[in-house]
């Protein structure tokens, strides 16, 4: 015998946990993740910065407004997930004109060696400044959204790989781990394997590639002070910013990859370390730990979020790559939105219409159509 709930959402990372958070209290929702514990893969590998000039524009756009919808949470509540960290781009001066946007200004040299001493002169010829970016605290914004979700009557199952899903009359019939589930609507939320939800599903691929990227925690001679900003490389082939009394690094890589459970490969962050020791004057000593995350996208880079037009209740919420903490808040409004007014909830009862409705209007309302 099969559970039945309007809304069945797979995947327990940042896209499934903020949508059940936002439809929680207004349908039956079930969740359901393959792993033993939530947020097992890329959303436990996060480098825990919201940036509203990185990315497309319906990704700043988005971020905004994950970012006011944070700061509200924040207002209510003792323990911030937002601490303000200011972003900062060096390179050459072509380097960062091509990768300003938003709210990105230009700095001069002389600003950005005040604001980030560790820097040596010569690394660098220009600079921009966002200075509405904000590092966030992971973890706790996903004890968030489990806690809400909880609390507004979402079960949520761990140690449930979907095994089978199929359409059945006007609804779907799912099976996950020792578990039968009854839904009218399934949100595919698996990141990395996404598409392969939707080919056990007997729905067409969107072709969505999952990328490789790398960071670590290392120990440093030269500790960054409290007020630095994250420092990315204009080219992308590094950033980094301060973790306590350690500095997180990356490369930056960028290498398609099957959905698996990533691991760094050998050689990336020692490599790295040694270039940072050319340019800084951090004195990188040695790797506290690395980890290594997939970043999941659609070939034009814009998240995958709406209803497949082929198949009926089968809802796309993937291809974040890696913009999901930063327009995970945003994006989950505007899915729980469409899934209401989808299964006749009566989402005016929600408040005024969804502020992320136009940023992915003229894109994917409806997948592939």
């Amino acid at each position: 015998m099969s559970a039945n709930y309007d809304v069945v959402i797979v995947g327990g990372g940042i896209a499934g946990l903020s949508l059940a958070s936002a439809l929680a209290g207004k349908c039956s929702v079930a969740l359901v993740e393959a792993e033993q514990s939530l947020a097992y893969h890329t959303s436990a590998r996060s480098a825990r910065q919201l940036i509203p000039s990185y990315g497309p524009a319906v990704v700043q756009e988005l971020t905004v407004r994950t970012l006011a919808l944070i700061a509200a949470r924040d207002a209510e509540l003792p323990e911030p997930v937002l601490s303000p960290r200011s972003f900062m781009l060096i390179g050459d001066d072509e380097a960062v004109r091509g990768e300003s946007s938003g709210q990105m200004v230009p700095i001069s040299h002389a600003a950005a060696m005040e604001l980030c001493p560790a820097l040596l002169p010569g690394s660098f010829s220009a600079a921009g400044l966002d200075t509405g970016s904000f590092g966030c605290d992971a973890p706790l914004l996903l004890e968030d959204h489990r806690r809400r979700a909880a609390a507004g009557g979402v079960d949520i199952i761990t140690g449930a790989k979907v095994h089978s899903a199929q359409r059945l009359g006007s609804g779907w019939e799912l099976g996950a781990g020792q578990e039968g589930f009854a839904a009218a609507v399934v949100v595919n939320a698996a990141g990395a394997w996404a598409d392969e939800l939707a080919v056990l599903s007997g729905v067409e691929k969107v072709q969505l590639q999952p990328y490789r990227r790398t960071a670590a925690i290392v120990d440093v001679e030269h500790p960054l002070p409290e007020s630095s900003p994250m420092v990315c490389a204009a080219d992308n082939s590094f950033y980094f910013r301060r973790d306590g009394g350690q500095v997180l690094i990356s490369p930056s890589e960028s290498v398609p990859s099957g959905p698996e459970d990533a691991q760094p490969h050998p050689g990336d962050i020692e490599a790295l370390s040694a270039r940072l020791n050319t340019l800084t004057t951090l004195g990188i000593r040695g790797v506290r730990r690395a980890w290594t995350g997939l970043r999941t996208e659609a070939a034009d880079g814009v998240p995958v979020v709406g209803f497949d037009a082929e198949a009926r209740g089968f809802f796309w919420l993937a291809g974040q790559g890696g913009y999901g903490f930063q327009t995970s808040s945003g994006i989950a409004e505007l899915a729980a939105e469409l899934i209401l007014a989808g299964q006749g909830a009566g989402s005016t009862a929600a408040g005024p219409a969804s502020r992320t409705a136009a940023p992915l209007a003229a894109t994917r309302w409806s997948i592939r159509h």
